[in-house]
C-alpha cells in the first residue's frame, strides 16, 4: 500500500472517530435536553396544579368577600323583590304613592280613651254669645271635641314622714312607736320599684346607653351619677336571679328549642381567655326564652343548659328533643345523639345559593331556579301547617309539599352528576347533600317552621343594643343583661308588657324586705301559669309613680 493510500485511510479513521465522539456527544446533550424536558413537564404540571389552587383559593375569596360587601352595605332582607315595571310605575304611568293606597280598608282611629285625660273648656265668651244685630242671646246647641297627646315625663321625689310618739306612762311597753320603713326592692336604695324596672327597660329593652340615661334624667331635672345607677343595676341582678332561674329550668325541659348564637364583647379579662369576644346565646322554646352570655362557642354551653351528658351519646331514657338551627358543628354535633332530632334550616341552606350567584353573576338563572324550588317548598309548608289533620286539604297540601322534595332531591343528584357544573355550585350541593336529611326532617313535624328565623329574630333587639353600648363592661353586667333579656321576651311572648310586669316583681321585692319573692309568690310571675287576672294588669302599663 502507497504512502498516499495509508495517510488517507488514517484520515478517514480519524474521521470516523471524531464523527463517533460528536455522535456521543449529541447523544448526551439528547439525554440531557430529555432530562431538562421531563423535568420541565414536571415543573410545568405542578405549576398548573399551582395555578388551579390558586384560582381555587381566588374565587372562595371573591365569594367571601362578596358576602361580607353585602352583609355590610347590602339590603338586610331577604326577600324577593317583587315583580315591577321596567320603570318603576303602575299601568296608569303613575308613580305609586307612599303610605296606604286609596281604596285599601282602613284601619280607623286608634282608641286612645284609656290614657289620662285632663279635660279643659274652651268656651266662647259670655258677651259674645249674643247676636249684634237684635241683642237676642245664642242658645247652647251641643259642643265639638278634639283631642291632643302630650308627652309629660315626672321625677318624683317620695318623702317619707314617720311620726314618732314616746312612752307617757311606765307600763312595760315598748318605750317608742314609729310606723314600719316603708317597703324597698333594694334595701337603703333610693329608687322606688317603678324607678327600678323603668332604668331597666331602658337600658336593656329599648337600648339607651347608660350615659344618655344620664343625660336624659338630668334633662327632666334629675342630677344623679352613672355610678348611682350601676349600683341599682349591681342590686337588681339578684332580685331578678330567681325568676331568672325558674325560666330556663323550664326552657330547658322543651320538647322543641330554637337556638342561634352571636358575638357579644364583654370587656373583662378573665384567665384563659385572649380578647373580649363572647358569646351571645338564645334558646326559644314554646312559652319561655332564655339568653345565655358565655366566653365560648363550643358544645358544652348547649349541653350545660340543656342537661346533656355528651360522653353518654344519648339524651337521658325517654326523652325526644328537637332543635331547630343552622348547620353550625355544634349543632351538628348535637345530632348525633339519640333522642335528639335536628331540624336544619331552610333559610341558610338558600343563603348558599345566593352567595354563590352573588359572587358568580353566570349562576344568576341556576340560582334563581333553586330558590323559587325552595319557595314552592314554603308555600306547601305553609298551606300545610294551617289545614286540619286528616282533612282533604291537609292531604293535598302533604302531597305538595312531597312533591317539592322530591323534586328538588331528583335535581340535586343531577346536577352534581353533571361534571360541567360550576365548582362554586358543586360546593352549594355538596352542602345541601350532607344536610338533606335534616331538611327532610320537616315533613314529619309541618307545625314547626322550616327556619330559624324566629331565634334570629329574638337575637334583633341585643344585636342593636350591641350597636349602640359594644357590649359589657364587666362580667355581671353580662349577666344581668342576659337576666333581664330571658325574663322580659318571656313576659312577652306571653303578651305582657315588660315595664308592668317588672314593676309588679320588683314591688314584691319590696314587700318581701328587699329580697327575691320564694315559693308561691314567685310562682305568681311565672308567665305560663300566671292567672288571667295577673296577666290583665301586666298587660298595661304602670298608671304613673310607684313605690
Amino acid at each position: 500500500m502507497g504512502t498516499e493510500e495509508i495517510t488517507e485511510t488514517a484520515y478517514w479513521r480519524a474521521e470516523i472517530e471524531r464523527l463517533a465522539g460528536d455522535n456521543a456527544h449529541l447523544a448526551g446533550d439528547n439525554a440531557h435536553l430529555a432530562g431538562d424536558n421531563a423535568r420541565l413537564k414536571a415543573e410545568n404540571a405542578a405549576l398548573q396544579v399551582r395555578v388551579g389552587e390558586l384560582e381555587g383559593q381566588i374565587g372562595a375569596l371573591i365569594e367571601k368577600v362578596t358576602t361580607l360587601a353585602k352583609l355590610v352595605f347590602g339590603t338586610s332582607s331577604e326577600k324577593s323583590k317583587p315583580v315591577s315595571s321596567p320603570v318603576g310605575k303602575d299601568v296608569t304611568g303613575e308613580k305609586p304613592r307612599r303610605g296606604q293606597q286609596p281604596g285599601s280598608p282602613g284601619h280607623g282611629r286608634r282608641d286612645y280613651s284609656a290614657l289620662e285625660t285632663i279635660e279643659e273648656i274652651h268656651d266662647v265668651a259670655e258677651e259674645e254669645r249674643i247676636c249684634p244685630g237684635c241683642g237676642a242671646p245664642y242658645a247652647a246647641f251641643g259642643e265639638e271635641t278634639s283631642c291632643q297627646i302630650d308627652w309629660q315625663v315626672r321625677i318624683v321625689r317620695h318623702l317619707h314622714r314617720r311620726p314618732t310618739y314616746r312612752r307617757t306612762c311606765k307600763c312595760p311597753t315598748p318605750g317608742m312607736l314609729v310606723a314600719p320603713v316603708p317597703a324597698k326592692p333594694i334595701r337603703k336604695g333610693m329608687f322606688t320599684a317603678g324607678f327600678l324596672a323603668r332604668l331597666a327597660v331602658e337600658k336593656y329593652v329599648l337600648g339607651r346607653p347608660l350615659e344618655r340615661i344620664v343625660a336624659a334624667l338630668g334633662n327632666d331635672g334629675f342630677d344623679v351619677a352613672k355610678g348611682t345607677l350601676t349600683g341599682a343595676l349591681k342590686a337588681l341582678s339578684e332580685l331578678l336571679d330567681p325568676l331568672d332561674a325558674a325560666i330556663r329550668e323550664r326552657n330547658s325541659q322543651a320538647a322543641h328549642l330554637h337556638i342561634d348564637e352571636t358575638s357579644w364583647k364583654v370587656f373583662e379579662a378573665i384567665a384563659d381567655k385572649v380578647g373580649n369576644r363572647w358569646w351571645l346565646w338564645t334558646f326559644l322554646g314554646p312559652d319561655t326564652v332564655v339568653f345565655l352570655i358565655d366566653p365560648t362557642r363550643s358544645t358544652r354551653v348547649v349541653a350545660e343548659h340543656l342537661g346533656i351528658d355528651i360522653d353518654a351519646g344519648s339524651l337521658e331514657r325517654g326523652r325526644q328533643l328537637l332543635i331547630s338551627s343552622d348547620f353550625y358543628s355544634v349543632y351538628q354535633s348535637l345530632g348525633a345523639l339519640e333522642g335528639l332530632d335536628p331540624l336544619w334550616c331552610w333559610a341558610h341552606i338558600r343563603r348558599y345559593f345566593i352567595r354563590a350567584s352573588d359572587a358568580h353573576q353566570e349562576l344568576r338563572s341556576w340560582e334563581s331556579a333553586w330558590t323559587q324550588r325552595i319557595g314552592s317548598l314554603y308555600v306547601a309548608h305553609r298551606a300545610l301547617s294551617v289545614c286540619e289533620t286528616q282533612s282533604q286539604e291537609h292531604v293535598s297540601a302533604s302531597a305538595d309539599f312531597t312533591a317539592a322534595l322530591h323534586a328538588m332531591d331528583a335535581t340535586r343528584k343531577s346536577e352534581a352528576a353533571d361534571p360541567t357544573l360550576h365548582p362554586a355550585a358543586a360546593r352549594v350541593l355538596a352542602t345541601l347533600d350532607r344536610e338533606w336529611e335534616g331538611l327532610c326532617r320537616h315533613q314529619e313535624f309541618p307545625e314547626l317552621p322550616l327556619d330559624n328565623n324566629p331565634a334570629e329574630r329574638t337575637l334583633r333587639n341585643p344585636a342593636v343594643i350591641r350597636k349602640n353600648c359594644y357590649g359589657s363592661g364587666s362580667i355581671w353586667a353580662a349577666t344581668l343583661a342576659a337576666r333581664i333579656w330571658t325574663i322580659t321576651v318571656t313576659a312577652e311572648r306571653a303578651g305582657v308588657n315588660p315595664l308592668a310586669y317588672l314593676t309588679a316583681y320588683l314591688q314584691e321585692c319590696a314587700a318581701a324586705g328587699g329580697k327575691a319573692p320564694n315559693h308561691s309568690a314567685l310562682e305568681r310571675f311565672f308567665p305560663w301559669a300566671a292567672s288571667e287576672a295577673d296577666l290583665g294588669v301586666w298587660r298595661m302599663s304602670p298608671p304613673g309613680p310607684t313605690p
